[in-house]
């Protein structure tokens, strides 16, 4: 088999044990790689605190990574989440990935808790824990330009030495390993930074049709008007008018709709900082954006949920607060959501002048801050207001409100991961209309459509690749490149079996850490408040349940039957 480096480091910390392993040929071919890989480790690790030295981070690429396939820059990183108790995957762009394979590695698995702080250098087969002293109390772009010569850079900034609920891992400086506070689980171990330097080739199983099939992807990339005429252009802000004319964008803590979040549109910020496009490694889409010096531009979700979701129209604040963030490691959808909370039980507006204020004290955990760095459902319940907290799992949720996309809703609530819209990304079909349109606003045939997606974007994380890709391509064509790298012959069937048993043991590690039907839910302000004439029906939210766990082969409790185990060889 071609494509895998069979080859995964081991690090224990707590002794500085470095170890290599050759993983199964069938774990690789049954799990692919990235968040599979990771799925299945982070599972047979069994019960663990979030922050124990038990706890294991696994950093996984893919059997793509590395090559020049069309947007398989990304990798992933698989945990224990210390923000919802789930089994938490994150994945991200940057060079670390395919750097990582070009070390020969196909993940590394980090476990136990330094006595001081180390960071791990990886240059080929010279593997080193080495003392970090000197880099503990920067933040993340301080340390990332004093390591950046090692290779590229994984670290965490002061949130994650402070174990912020809400803190990211940043790769090479810009690009986040967000949600489900990550960065507190590598503080928690005393680990800094990760940096890696490869200089060795991907093997290809067949390099003809790789690269036959690798053009045929990148025509249909170019061809697909969502990427050449929304994405390419404008990056994912283009997004912000799109949502805004559905109705759906999160306004006043997802309460209201009463905002003109025209200053935030896409052409606007053209208008205003004449953005730089900036791609992943293998990208042909290039959906990042920087200004003239080179700062990072915000994102669609950091938009959404710093500028309407707590009626904010400020785009030069967004601008300051999504650069902080990033220094700090922080993930600013939970930042953003969070700070809704904070202004609905606080009853007024966060001044704009004040956003980057409060950003800091979250990074730093002081005053307030320390309680809104343990995210929305922790510091709403605080409060006493529970019910004020806009979250699923205890993950807060992202830029689309689920009353006008009530598929992305339902996904929310069925995410193993918690209040995720890139579990299943039915943004995809009911916003862009992309590989199809289904209608956003009905339940019906969504137990299907979330089944369906929430497989497919399991593969994809497994394979790694970016979900914007599927906008253009699917399942065939990544199954073709795949087996071309691979030289194992998958299906686009295989693909989807791949997703659902990925899908179904993190299903069992949630079920085994106490989640059950009851978390299969929305918060209550969705069921019982309308906006613009649009609510979700309980009744018809819980037929749907039914019907999914039905889809799934799941029990009336969600919990999958042995016959589905069997099936899928778990």
């Amino acid at each position: 088999m071609s494509g895998w480096k069979k080859r995964v480091l081991r690090i224990d910390l707590s002794n500085q044990k470095i170890e290599n392993f050759a993983p199964e040929d069938s774990l690789l071919r049954g799990y692919v790689g990235g968040r599979g890989l990771g799925a299945k480790i982070i599972y047979e690790n069994g019960e663990v605190d979030a922050l124990s030295p038990k706890n294991l981070l696994v950093f996984a690429a893919g059997p793509l990574t590395g090559t020049s396939a069309p947007a398989s820059g990304r990798f992933s990183l698989s945990t224990k989440s210390p923000l919802t108790g789930t089994m938490f995957d994150s994945n991200c762009g940057g060079s670390f990935g395919p750097s990582l394979k070009k070390a020969g590695y196909d993940a590394v698995i980090v476990k136990g808790k330094a006595p001081k702080p180390v960071f791990i250098e990886v240059k080929d087969e010279e593997v080193e824990v080495r003392n970090a002293s000197s880099l503990w109390g920067k933040n993340a772009k301080g340390t990332y330009h004093v390591l950046k010569e090692k290779g590229s850079v994984l670290c965490i900034g002061r949130a994650g030495e402070k174990r912020v609920r809400v803190s990211s891992i940043m790769s090479d400086g810009v690009h986040a390993f967000g949600r489900g506070g990550v960065g507190a689980v590598m503080g928690s171990k005393n680990l800094k930074a990760i940096t890696v330097k490869g200089s060795g080739k991907i093997e290809i199983f067949d390099r003809d049709e790789f690269i036959k099939q690798r053009d045929s992807i990148n025509r249909l990339l170019i061809a697909c008007p969502t990427i050449n005429k929304g994405l390419a252009v404008f990056g994912t802000p283009f997004l912000v008018k799109i949502t805004s004319w559905m109705k759906i964008l999160p306004v006043d803590n997802f309460r209201g709709s009463d905002f003109d979040p025209a200053p935030l549109f896409a052409k606007k910020i053209i208008e205003n900082y004449s953005p730089l496009k900036k791609a992943c490694y293998a990208c042909p889409i290039a959906c990042k954006r920087e200004d003239k010096k080179g700062k990072e531009l915000p994102e669609f979700e950091t938009i959404a949920l710093m500028g309407p979701n707590i009626k904010n129209s400020d785009y030069g604040a967004i601008v300051e607060a999504n650069i902080l963030c990033n220094d700090y490691g922080l993930d600013t959808i939970s930042v953003g959501n969070t700070l809704g909370a904070y202004s609905e039980i606080q009853n007024r507006l966060i001044p704009s002048s004040k956003l980057v204020d409060l950003v800091r004290l979250i990074g730093e955990k002081e005053g307030v801050g320390k309680s809104l760095g343990e995210g929305a459902k922790s510091f709403s319940e605080s409060e006493g207001f529970p019910e004020k907290s806009m979250q699923v799992k205890g993950l807060e949720l992202p830029g689309y409100d689920p009353r006008g996309v009530k598929g992305l809703g339902f996904s929310y609530a069925t995410s193993n991961r918690g209040g995720c819209h890139t579990r299943a990304y039915l943004v995809a079909p009911e916003i862009l209309r992309k590989p199809k349109a289904i209608d956003p606003y009905t339940f019906a045939g969504k137990a299907g459509h979330a089944k369906i997606f929430q497989d497919r974007f399991a593969a994809v994380d497994s394979l790694v690749v970016c979900k914007f890709a599927f906008f253009g391509a699917g399942e065939e064509e990544y199954a073709g490149i795949l087996s071309a790298v691979t030289g194992v012959e998958y299906s686009p069937d295989d693909l989807m079996l791949t997703g659902e048993r990925i899908w179904n043991i993190e299903r069992l590690y949630n079920l085994r850490e106490g989640f059950g039907r009851v978390d299969d839910t929305l918060p209550g302000r969705f069921f019982a408040e309308e906006l613009d004439d649009r609510g979700i029906n309980k009744e018809e939210f819980l037929k749907t349940l039914e019907e999914y766990y039905h889809m799934r082969g799941w029990d009336e409790e969600g919990v999958p039957s042995k016959r589905k185990l069997k099936q899928l060889g778990i």
